[in-house]
């Protein structure tokens, strides 16, 4: 489509904004009317071509008594959706009276079937009708949808009755939706404090498709292929990925088709995104966008995907999942547990505070196992899932099930302030479980967070982008496992870790000098019964070796529990209390899969020359996973030379001497 026609239609509908809302509505809330009533009205334009055969089809169903006619409906105007009420949008602005107005616009909103009903009631248009009605301004909307000076319809509009002087021309599906996500766009940016709720920069969303598109390219055949987003927004992943496949496809003369499907949380959000694929002629695709929580109600639990793209919230509690699942420590859910080889459990659940992870596991589970190009899947997260959570916690077996199904291809740190609600920095994972075989055991980082270009103004946030080039650039040093100062390929192994636990004995020296308190004894006689059999031990029994001193005492180990706290005290030079550890002196270390000779040679290393009677407790060693890009980005702060740096201090100090004079003579 033309751009300036674009950028006209999207300047009129903004229009309509400031010249019928702005006195009955703050800027923030102008969406609530104009995102349902674009909507609404192309709906409307589309079907006013076949608006008397839908009336004609509707009397003969009701005449034979057929109760689901919405089928007849959708099929009499060749769309996947209809109107059954005897109006169209413009003949409601003939209305004279406010109170008419409004029953036949309930009416024909009414009239819509289903499909587009569940659009209007996460919209919750119907909420704004006695708003506009009160400060009457209904109609004036209408009439500005309605209006000659806009086409939003299929047919060209002529200024002639002979049609040769083009008015407006025709608005093609492609066209409709991104003149909708044109004003998504600038509502997002008007409400910077929502828009990266549900909205992810386009400029994000491209590299994300190049990467995950751009590996395969060579491989597409005549075929259909699916692409799901279970946190999809407004649906843009979507639509990119849905347009970079059929370029793609196009451009190597193959014949496929994409179906989209994606799950929403947010109902305004929904309802946008299912618009979005109405107006874009989809149907079908917008049949496949679901309402609810993908975490606690995953509503494509039995379909895999071949390409997935997310942006999930990321910092944000799932408590609420959490419970409608029976309770963080009772989820049994497949796509967030799995199986060690010996049959033990191996839960995935991280905390409550953040559900990030679940979304990429969710993924993980829709993969296509049996296809040539399995599945590849490319979603936004924070630093979180990289490092948060020990060995053994759920965000760390989270990392180590995808890593040792060698499931991640790569990962690409993006430079902060790149999003709109949030400065934070990001990190871009790319998944496959059919890796090409250079790929198969490693895993690339890219450093690309000094990759970006300035915004003129900042959005939000967001005060930076990806140019074409440097989406470019960064799709080139993936492609090639390019190895250079801000790009790595590791192994899988150099991210694996055991967390060991490291004992030492309890040692404890006698010292039956010390007094014990009457007080912990019920009863007098057992506290002289203690003072006389601790009297009675020989004077040579070692005072050096609890557990031997113990023994000849001849008391009873519940006893002997009470008395040691107060007959003993720690030495290292004593022998070790059988089978007790000191857990003062417990100490976790981390021992990298790397380290030459593993665990026991760590210890023989790095913890025995300090500490001869240490050992590790087999029982307590845990598996830990933890993808650091500053273990391996980091870069030392050249300190200036001392040299430069004592000239530097001899300068201030002649400087000082100087005015010092200079001080002292004024004073004379």
């Amino acid at each position: 489509m033309d751009n300036q026609v674009h950028n006209q239609i999207v300047s009129f509908i903004w229009g309509i904004a400031d010249d019928c809302l702005r006195d009955v509505y703050v800027r923030g809330k102008y969406r609530d009317v104009i995102l349902p009533m674009t909507v609404i009205r192309r709906l409307d334009a589309m079907l006013e071509e076949t608006k008397t055969a839908v009336l004609a089809m509707k009397k003969q169903l009701d005449a034979v008594k057929i109760d689901n006619q919405w089928p007849a409906l959708c099929n009499a105007t060749g769309q996947a959706f209809c109107n059954a009420s005897p109006f169209l949008l413009k003949d409601l602005t003939s209305r004279a009276k406010a109170q008419t107005l409004k029953a036949d616009f309930i009416a024909y909103l009414d009239g819509f079937s289903p499909n587009v009903q569940v659009i209007l009631d996460k919209f919750k248009f119907r909420n704004q009708i006695d708003t506009m009605v009160d400060a009457d301004i209904l109609g004036a909307v209408i009439e500005k949808f309605t209006s000659s000076d806009i086409n939003l319809s299929l047919n060209p509009i002529y200024k002639d009755d002979a049609k040769t002087i083009l008015k407006h021309p025709g608005l093609d599906n492609h066209g409709m939706g991104t003149i909708f996500e044109e004003l998504i766009r600038k509502f997002n940016e008007e409400n910077n404090e929502e828009a990266g709720e549900h909205w992810t920069p386009r400029d994000v969303v491209e590299l994300m498709a190049d990467l995950v598109f751009m590996p395969i390219a060579d491989k597409i055949k005549d075929a259909s292929y699916s692409c799901y987003d279970g946190a999809c927004g407004t649906g843009g992943m979507l639509t990119v990925a849905q347009d970079r496949l059929l370029t793609l496809a196009k451009r190597r003369g193959k014949e496929v088709a994409i179906h989209l499907f994606g799950q929403e949380i947010n109902p305004e959000t929904y309802a946008i995104c299912t618009a979005d694929m109405l107006l874009k002629g989809d149907g079908e695709e917008a049949e496949h966008i679901m309402y609810g929580s993908t975490l606690s109600d995953d509503q494509h639990a039995s379909r895999q995907f071949d390409f997935m793209l997310s942006n999930p919230p990321y910092g944000k509690s799932w408590k609420t999942d959490a419970e409608k699942m029976g309770g963080k420590k009772e989820i049994l859910d497949t796509r967030f547990n799995t199986y060690l080889e010996g049959g033990e459990v191996m839960p995935m659940i991280p905390r409550t505070s953040d559900g990030q992870l679940l979304f990429l596991l969710n993924n993980v589970a829709k993969m296509k196992k049996d296809t040539e190009l399995g599945s590849r899947i490319a979603e936004v997260h924070n630093g979180s899932s990289l490092f948060t959570g020990d060995a053994g916690s759920g965000e760390s077996n989270a990392r180590r099930y995808l890593i040792e199904n060698d499931l991640v291809e790569a990962i690409i740190a993006v430079p902060e302030n790149m999003f709109y609600n949030t400065g934070i920095g990001t990190f871009i994972w790319i998944l496959s479980n059919k890796k090409e075989e250079r790929r198969k055991g490693k895993i690339q980082l890219i450093d690309a967070t000094a990759m970006k270009s300035p915004l003129r103004k900042n959005m939000g946030n967001k005060n930076c982008k990806f140019t074409p080039e440097i989406r470019k650039e960064i799709l080139r040093m993936f492609l090639e496992m390019e190895e250079s100062d801000i790009s790595k390929i590791l192994d899988n192994e150099e991210f694996g870790y055991w967390s060991i636990t490291v004992e030492r004995p309890l040692r404890l020296r006698v010292c039956p000098e010390k007094s014990i308190p009457a007080s912990i004894f019920k009863k007098e006689d057992e506290y002289t019964s203690v003072k006389k059999a601790l009297a009675a031990v020989p004077a040579d029994a070692p005072k050096d070796d609890w557990t031997a001193f113990a023994k000849a005492t001849k008391l009873k180990a519940g006893v002997l529990k009470k008395i040691r706290l107060f007959i003993t005290e720690k030495d290292s030079s004593a022998r070790p209390v059988e089978g007790e550890v000191d857990t003062e002196l417990r100490e976790s270390e981390i021992v990298p899969f790397k380290y030459k000779g593993g665990i026991s040679a760590f210890i023989q290393n790095e913890v025995i020359p300090f500490a001869s009677d240490a050992w590790v407790d087999d029982k307590k060693t845990q598996i830990g996973y933890e993808l650091s890009f500053t273990k391996f980005f980091y870069k030392p702060i050249q300190h200036r030379p001392k040299d430069d740096i004592i000239e530097d201090l001899r300068k201030l100090e002649k400087q000082g001497d100087l005015l010092m004079s200079d001080m002292v003579g004024g004073l004379q």
